[in-house]
């Protein structure tokens, strides 16, 4: 007897799929663990974090790396997460020639209200098991943001960061690929509202 079990995609199949008009320009979707998983609807402080985000970043980065917002990153065999934010590399073709791999990746950045369990719970062991080292919650329900670092597998083969720190939303932070870049978490933040 046969158990019935979900179909799972792989990376290639995912990209046919999305040549074959299989998904729609406005769906907001992203391929984890080989499963097509619709990202949650963002709220106005989701909105406003990300906004903020974008005023902020490119000022500090500046041209010292590659700053994207929104798009994928592959993680082969079966995942293409779309983070709200991840620093990369700087790479002659600036990814032309494929999305940016863990290899590329300095520091993955969620803004995270709806999101935040999901984020926790499954983007953790993910970017964790790529060897992605830095990755970053902004928590907009306690306001504050998470920073993971030290990725890790477990002798059960779960995988996890075994540094987290967190840092206030009045806090200043630096950036672990660029210690010598801060980002003072106040200008980040909207201000505390309930969900």
């Amino acid at each position: 007897m046969s158990i019935a079990q979900a179909k799972r995609f792989t990376l290639d199949e995912y990209h046919r799929l999305g040549e074959l008009g299989f998904f729609h320009e406005d769906d907001h979707i992203e391929l984890i663990n080989g499963e097509i998983i619709e990202m949650a609807s963002k709220g106005t402080a989701h909105e406003t974090c990300l906004r903020n985000l974008l005023r902020e970043l490119p000022k500090i980065v500046s041209d010292r790396a590659t700053l994207q917002s929104q798009a994928p990153i592959a993680l082969p065999p079966n995942s293409e997460p779309e983070p709200d934010f991840a620093i990369l590399q700087n790479r002659d073709d600036n990814y032309l020639y494929g999305h940016p791999q863990p290899a590329d990746v300095l520091l993955v950045m969620e803004v995270s209200d709806s999101s935040l369990a999901y984020d926790q719970d499954v983007k953790i062991p993910l970017y964790a098991k790529t060897g992605i080292t830095d990755y970053w919650i902004f928590n907009l329900f306690d306001n504050y943001l998470e920073a993971y670092s030290e990725p890790y597998q477990d002798n059960q083969s779960r995988y996890g960061y075994s540094n987290k720190r967190i840092f206030l939303s009045n806090e200043i932070i630096t950036f672990p690929c660029f210690p010598d870049l801060s980002l003072d978490l106040a200008k980040v933040f909207p201000p505390k509202v309930n969900f």
